[in-house]
């Protein structure tokens, strides 16, 4: 019997990408999830009947990571319709394409921050209300937080270098309540965002020993392991896939 058998997970940002490979994995694993999307209904509706069709529960659900009270419902909706929640999945994110340091707006920190830093610390607190002994926090980050090959990363890369800190706070804070915290951190993965096949992609796979992107379900994969009885004494660090490409 798997480890995610009778286990109850939400995943924010989980209609696409990794995230919703990361719902299917649990879902395979044995475990009903929710996962919350922001604009895309037939996506989120197409990707909970996959995992109804594992026979397992989906709650799709629609929420702005950057409001609170929406943030909020989203625990509560997928507590009450799951009976309980085990395993937080954080995976929203933003990467302002492009640009200069020195051509960055307000606008283009503050959105930045306020999805790669600030929603993860709100869904986080809204779901230690549920959370119990035993639970799982996971936060994805991105490889580029520790290498950073390129110009025009550095708002991203300091975003996601806060989750750093985070994760080491919450593993000390979480420990005595049994609830284990760990940061993943994918590498190039091949998504619809990050094509493996798109205008740079050579430009990145040439900084991969590994030679190929990553797949959404490597990094799904390993979430599952620390959602699961695997994952019981992992707390308070980062785990890095990305084929090699920070060595």
């Amino acid at each position: 019997m798997s480890s995610l058998a009778g286990k109850a997970a939400l995943v924010t940002g989980g209609s696409r990408g990794i995230g919703a490979a990361t719902v299917l994995r649990l879902a395979r694993d044995g475990a009903d999830v929710a996962f919350t999307f922001t604009v895309s209904r037939d996506q989120a509706d197409a990707l909970a009947e996959q995992v109804r069709k594992l026979g397992r529960t989906a709650v799709p659900l629609q929420a702005d990571s950057n409001d609170l009270e929406q943030v909020r419902s989203a625990v509560d909706d997928a507590a009450a319709e799951l009976g309980r929640l085990d395993i937080l999945v954080n995976s929203v994110a933003v990467m302002i394409p492009g640009g200069t340091f020195d051509s960055l707006s307000v606008a283009d920190i503050d959105r930045t921050f306020n999805l790669n830093v600030r929603a993860v610390f709100l869904t986080i607190q809204q779901a230690l209300r549920y959370l119990p002994e035993g639970g799982r926090i996971i936060i994805l980050g991105s490889n580029i937080a520790e290498y950073t090959p390129f110009p025009g990363m550095a708002l991203y890369a300091s975003s996601k270098s806060a989750l750093h800190g985070l994760t080491r706070g919450l593993a000390r804070e979480l420990g005595p309540r049994g609830i284990n915290a760990v940061l993943v951190q994918p590498g190039p993965t091949d998504t619809d965002a990050n094509p493996a096949d798109g205008p740079k992609a050579q430009r990145m796979r040439d900084l991969i020993p590994l030679g190929r992107y990553g797949h959404p379900d490597d990094i799904a994969a390993m979430i599952a392991h620390l959602a699961g009885d695997g994952g019981r004494h992992i707390t308070g660090t980062t785990i890095t896939i990305d084929g090699g490409f920070n060595t």
